[in-house]
């Protein structure tokens, strides 16, 4: 008997939010799977593919950023334009994991709006990205 949950998303239908998340946090086997994937060494990795975060005086290792016009900022590894990620195979832990839940809270707000939209399309952001017309008081 399987004691797998039902999964009730997709993520072929999603613009990649979760790739927008300001701190995807790597570990040192994570960096490693990715120097192998690129070829590269884990210091060289580590130079070109992180950053730290530092808060309350504790820092962790988190993935760079590029550029998005949908979200601001996304992971460095999604292609802007498939919406996929690039290191799939190499792709960090916590990506493998996420949502953990069977159930994932953006994609049932998305596919909620583009039934309400009636746009099969429709990618919603959850804020106003910088240069937005928005009515201000």
């Amino acid at each position: 008997m399987s004691t797998e949950l039902p999964v009730f998303y997709n993520c072929m239908k999603c613009p990649a939010y979760c790739c927008s998340y300001a701190r995807i946090e790597i570990t040192d086997e994570d960096l490693a799977r990715l120097a192998g994937h690129h070829g590269i060494s884990v210091r060289a990795a580590k130079k070109r593919f992180t950053a730290t975060y530092v808060e309350d005086g504790e820092s962790e290792m988190v993935l760079r950023h590029q550029k998005d016009e949908i979200y601001g900022s996304v992971c460095r590894f999604l292609d802007t334009e498939t919406r996929a990620c690039t290191v799939h195979p190499a792709r960090p832990e916590i990506c493998r994991d996420h949502p953990g839940k069977p159930t994932c809270a953006y994609y049932a707000f998305l596919m909620s709006e583009r039934d309400y939209q009636e746009d099969p399309d429709q990618i919603v952001r959850a804020y106003n990205a910088p240069g937005d017309w928005v009515p201000l008081d």
